[in-house]
């Protein structure tokens, strides 16, 4: 769902339905920091942030970000320090309480479960990220876009109070040197670490291989898996073998991509079905094919409780009702180069033809690359920053084409962008899966927007008399 759509809000209400509510954790200190700066308006990063077990942390981060009214509306934001091996204290802490303050508001007052998502991709902040939902009795860790094998046994360590550790991928990096970036809880909470509770980890896959490298190899349990398929939202696994594209420019996917489900029911393991499946009688399909149940993504994406902006929405509604709704899977824009899905909507970075160039730039640094430098040190370059930055850090010319600036993008469709010297707002990137073009249908007759709570009514209701999802 990008960054901020599945919000505290959206897994609240989830979790209040009896489903698993999930929050994305994806650069979730630069959307608290945001929000502070525009003022808090319903005052709930503050109270969440008077709960956060670590003195001194909150103060700082309030001190630091919270304008009282908000800032000005063509002023800049306030940037946080940039991800990175050896990140900043002010870094570190951000992230742990960001993390915590959205696990906590989306747990607060009831019994139900809510997890936190997370790409393998986005390396530098996942320690912290982790340790701070733990911090808020996070109930699920689940992640994709790679192979996390190492966070099952993070998981296990940290609910000890135990320094994590998690190899960071380096381009260029010599044979045989591999580089680590380490959190220690006891040495943030100044000595004592508070008992936490170990949550399950469910891996997010796209094959039966990657789901058996999982379960045999892993670093500690892995506790279940989301089998994605390729129309699901955002980040897609690349197309087995050499790339090919259709006429439209998009990867070509076929038999070999698609998951052998035969072979996940056989590791023993509960599974999610997740890639179009948030459709009417979707459900009872997946049960029958021996799931546990089903991932929504699309379908709770804009509904009223999700952070994309309502004007967003109301557009997709429009054009889902006139059959024009359409998602592009870019096999460029994303700097990490995994296929991502792009919605096509008029004003936002997909219309290329009816904007101008975009200011390339990277100050937030989410998807940015380690890189060996000639002299040994880490350096780090993102093929969406300014073309000649990466050339001159040794990067390609090539690499950088399509690229876009998806960390800017997906804070932007949550309506917090980033304003430039000439006050213009950065544009938003809006992702989605395929099922966006039937998004209309979740619309009760005479109205303009659905509650999540009406999406799992829905999709329960498909159900036969005889079928019960599980947990």
């Amino acid at each position: 769902m990008g960054a901020g759509v599945s919000d505290w809000q959206l897994a609240r209400a989830v979790s209040l339905n009896g489903q698993l509510g999930v929050v994305s954790g994806t650069a979730l200190a630069a959307i608290l920091i945001r929000r502070l700066q525009v003022g808090d308006p319903d005052g709930q990063m503050r109270r969440a942030l008077e709960q956060f077990p670590v003195p001194g942390v909150a103060a700082k981060i309030l001190a630091d970000y919270f304008i009282p009214g908000g800032k000005p509306a063509n002023a800049p934001f306030k940037l946080s320090p940039l991800p990175g091996l050896n990140p900043s204290p002010d870094f570190v802490a951000l992230t742990v309480a960001a993390n915590f303050v959205e696990v906590f508001l989306a747990k607060e007052g009831h019994a139900g479960w809510v997890g936190i998502n997370f790409l393998e991709k986005i390396q530098f902040p996942t320690l912290a990220s982790i340790f701070g939902a733990m911090l808020a009795n996070v109930d699920y860790v689940l992640m994709g876009a790679g192979i996390p094998r190492a966070i099952p046994g993070v998981l296990d360590r940290l609910a000890r109070g135990e320094t994590v550790e998690l190899k960071i991928d380096v381009e260029g990096g010599l044979p045989g040197e591999e580089i680590y970036s380490t959190f220690d809880p006891a040495a943030f909470c100044g000595g004592r670490v508070p008992a936490l509770k170990r949550p399950d980890f469910l891996g997010i896959v796209a094959s039966a291989t990657l789901a058996m490298t999982l379960a045999r190899k892993s670093s500690g349990a892995v506790n279940g898996f989301i089998v994605e398929g390729e129309t699901a939202g955002g980040h897609n696994a690349p197309p087995r073998g050499p790339l090919q594209l259709s006429t439209a420019g998009e990867p070509v996917y076929g038999p070999r991509d698609v998951a052998d489900l035969e072979k996940i029911r056989e590791l023993g393991l509960p599974f999610w079905l997740a890639g179009s499946y948030g459709a009417p009688g979707k459900l009872a399909d997946a049960l029958a094919l021996g799931a546990a149940g089903i991932q929504v993504g699309t379908a709770f994406a804009f509904c009223e409780e999700s952070g994309i902006r309502p004007d967003l929405k109301q557009q997709v509604f429009q054009l889902s009702r006139a059959g024009k709704l359409r998602v592009f899977t870019d096999p460029l824009a994303s700097p990490t180069g995994f296929p991502f899905k792009v919605v096509q909507l008029p004003g936002t970075l997909s219309d290329a033809k009816n904007q101008p160039a975009r200011e390339r730039l990277c100050d937030l640094g989410y998807l940015r690359h380690a890189y060996r430098k000639p002299d040994g040190t880490i350096g780090y370059r993102c093929p969406a920053e300014p073309v000649e930055d990466f050339i001159r850090k040794g990067g390609t010319l090539e690499e950088t084409q399509g690229r876009e600036c998806v960390c800017n993008g997906l804070v932007g469709t949550i309506g917090l962008p980033q304003v430039n010297a000439e006050n213009v707002l950065g544009l938003p990137l809006v992702t989605a899966g395929n099922e966006i073009a039937n998004v209309a249908r979740f619309l009760p007759p005479g109205r303009d927007s659905y509650t999540a709570a009406e999406v799992i009514r829905l999709l329960l209701g498909q159900l036969s008399s005889t079928a019960a999802p599980g947990r």
